[in-house]
Parts: C-alpha cells; structure tokens; sequence
C-alpha cells in the first residue's frame, strides 16, 4: 500500500467577533470588498504595477468605463485600500496606490485566481448545464 498523506492540522480560528458569518462577523468585511467585480481588479493591478493614474488603470484592465473605475476607487478609498495622491501642479494629477490593508489583500485575491484557473471550466460547464 501506497504511504499515507499526513493532512494539514487546522490552524487556530481568528476572533472575528460575533457568531461566524452572521450579521456581525467581521469575516463578512472581506467578502463585501471582493464582491464587486471591479474591485479586486483595480487591487490586483495596483500591486502588480504600483501607483497608477486613472487613465493608465484604465488602459492596463481594459474594458472598465471611467464612471465604473472612478467609483470602485472611490469605494476602495473609503475602504482604506486605497490611497489617493493630489498633487499641486497645473493641470491637476492624481494619482492612486495600494495602503497595507490593499497590499495584504493581494496574496487571497492571488488564491482566488488560482482557485479560478484550476475550477473556471468546471464552473462554466456547470452553468451552461443550468442554462439548456
């Protein structure tokens, strides 16, 4: 017989205050700032590239309108994920990067990239059976 695979033991839960995934689970933070489908991009090219002004975020994702990339920055600002530098010069620049809460946020939206290039197709393929 083939040798046995030890399983990884489980790690000790975080306190995430309140009873797991209810109302006041502070796990539900994190699901609520990946839900949006252009949130997670704008982090994931911020950490691959650095600070970016509007338009070369937009030209790096593609396919993003500047109404929606202006307010998934907004939405990340506001959530402290992003950080957005004024600068005094005529005409006015801006320019946006990633805070530490942005840039920690990178290594699980790497893992859900992962998950979504192992798992896409059978995903799809499960779909497509619910749409016939």
């Amino acid at each position: 017989m083939g040798e046995r695979v030890q399983q990884p033991q489980p790690q000790e839960p975080y306190d995430l205050g309140g009873e797991p995934f209810a109302a006041d689970c502070r796990a539900r933070i994190a699901f609520e700032v990946l839900a949006n489908r252009w949130d997670s991009v704008v982090v994931h090219v911020l950490g691959e590239s650095g600070p970016k002004r509007p338009r070369e975020l937009r030209a790096r994702i593609g396919g993003i309108s500047p109404k929606v990339l202006n307010e998934a920055l907004r939405r990340l600002e506001y959530n402290g994920l992003v950080e957005r530098r004024r600068y005094a010069e005529a005409p006015p620049r801006v320019d946006y990067s990633l805070t530490e809460a942005g840039t920690a946020l990178l290594a699980p939206i790497r893992a859900l990239g992962a998950w979504a290039a192992a798992h896409a197709d059978a995903v799809l393929a499960a779909q497509n059976r619910h749409t016939r």
